[in-house]
């Protein structure tokens, strides 16, 4: 189906659909001029700033610190991805995956990425009130849900720690794979005591599984 019939737009200027779902991969083989990383700039800085509000009004009674940490619920990787699947995004996608040899890890973070870029370009092309309204079926469901994307270890490790008085480090002990698809490996140390290993993509997402590891075994 084609995308303005399906979401029921009427746009003002198809370019900018066109560019948010092309990605750097199918521009260099094309030699095109563009791709879609301006738009998932903007479309992320549009997420946070609407999901904030919506958040902020939801729950007055919240601090700035409790507010941050369900915002990112909200706005990570996961949960972009599960956005991008309910929409179906990944149908318009352009990449070429074949002669650029994107791995597993790269195609899901291309998924999450054209959410961003779709709602960069819908910004552009229709305003923010239409975007607030698209986000709101989208996204706000899940906030009145208590859908949980993503559960910080890391901040329920730090509480612990600090509430005992215990010094925390985390430290990378290796590296896999090639450049564009890394896996790292990190410990993290409680009293100089290794108490959870992990293993993810990137360091921030090894962290959360050692992090996990080590409040599991406190518990």
């Amino acid at each position: 189906m084609n995308l303005f019939e399906k979401f029921s737009i009427e746009p003002n200027n198809e370019d900018y659909y066109k560019i948010a779902f092309t990605h750097s991969s199918y521009a260099i083989v094309h030699r095109l001029k563009y791709d879609y990383e301006r738009l998932e700039f903007l479309g992320d800085s549009i997420l946070n700033m609407l999901v904030a509000e919506y958040l902020y009004k939801k729950y007055p009674k919240y601090g700035e610190g409790k507010l941050t940490k369900l915002r990112a619920n909200f706005v990570c990787q996961s949960a972009l991805i599960n956005y991008s699947h309910d929409l179906g995004l990944d149908e318009y996608l352009r990449v070429s995956a074949d002669e650029m040899n994107l791995t597993e890890n790269e195609i899901q973070a291309i998924t999450s990425d054209i959410f961003e870029s779709f709602l960069g370009a819908l910004f552009l092309d229709q305003g923010l009130r239409y975007t607030k309204r698209f986000i709101s079926k989208i996204i706000f469901r899940y906030i009145d849900d208590e859908k949980i994307f993503f559960y910080d270890y890391k901040s329920e490790l730090k509480e612990y720690c600090d509430s005992h008085e215990m010094k925390i480090e985390y430290e990378v002990t290796g590296e896999e794979g090639v450049p564009h698809d890394k896996t790292f490996i990190v410990v993290v140390h409680l009293n100089d005591e290794e108490m959870g290993e992990g293993t993810g993509k990137n360091k921030k997402e090894a962290e959360q599984a050692a992090a996990k590891e080590a409040i599991e075994k406190l518990r």
